[in-house]
This record gives structure tokens, sequence and C-alpha cells, in this order.
């Protein structure tokens, strides 16, 4: 994935400065609240992203059900708990194509074979 040019960067700081202004317009002096709408807009940046907790938990239900049970990669047993979900391709989401449900080693291994290296 390639990295943001500098005008993108630019770009996404202004963004920033934006919403930072406007938190602070609406939390005023309550520092509270200016945490909890951090928070709340990071949560949902992050579904942006992933898809709520509910999503890939009904995700991981149907991967494990169209995978009889079985690591996609090395064909276990799946634990009852701890199957996690494999993106192919990061930027693509946790969709249905673009998923695998592994046993955590085989997941350990995929993400190290995706991560790109420091």
């Amino acid at each position: 994935m390639p990295a943001l040019s500098d005008d993108d960067r630019a770009k996404a700081i202004q963004i920033l400065e934006q919403v930072r202004t406007q938190l602070n317009q609406i939390a005023g002096e309550d520092p509270d609240l200016r945490f909890q709408l951090r928070r709340y807009i990071l949560k949902r940046l992050e579904f942006d992203e992933r898809g709520t907790p509910t999503q890939r938990r009904k995700l991981k239900e149907l991967k494990r059900k169209f995978q009889r049970g079985l690591c996609f990669q090395c064909a276990t047993p799946l634990p009852v708990k701890g199957a996690e979900l494999h993106r192919l391709l990061a930027i693509e989401g946790y969709t249905e194509a673009n998923t695998q449900l592994l046993c955590r080693s085989c997941h350990e291994k995929a993400q190290q074979e995706t991560s790109p290296p420091l």
C-alpha cells in the first residue's frame, strides 16, 4: 500500500484540525466529554474499516459453517473460541470473499507473511 503523499497528508491534517476544533467547541471546559467524544469518533472510524464486532462475529459464524469447522490453512478443527478472521487484502475489509477463518497459529504465520518489513 503506497504511503500518503505530502499533499494527502496535509489534507488529512486539515480535516483533523477541523475535527479537533469542533470537539473543543462542543466539549468546552469539560475534559470528560472531550475524552468521550474522541473515543466515540475513534470507534466509528474503526468500524468503517473493520466493521462492527457483531458484523465480524456473524462473518466468523458463516465462515466456520462454510469451512466445516476447520482452519482454512491447516484443516485442523477450529477452537470454539479463538478462531481468527484473516483478511486476504487488508484494504478490502472484512467481507465474505476477502476472509478466511484460521486457527491462531496459522493466522500468526499469515500475518508475518503479509506484514511489510520495518
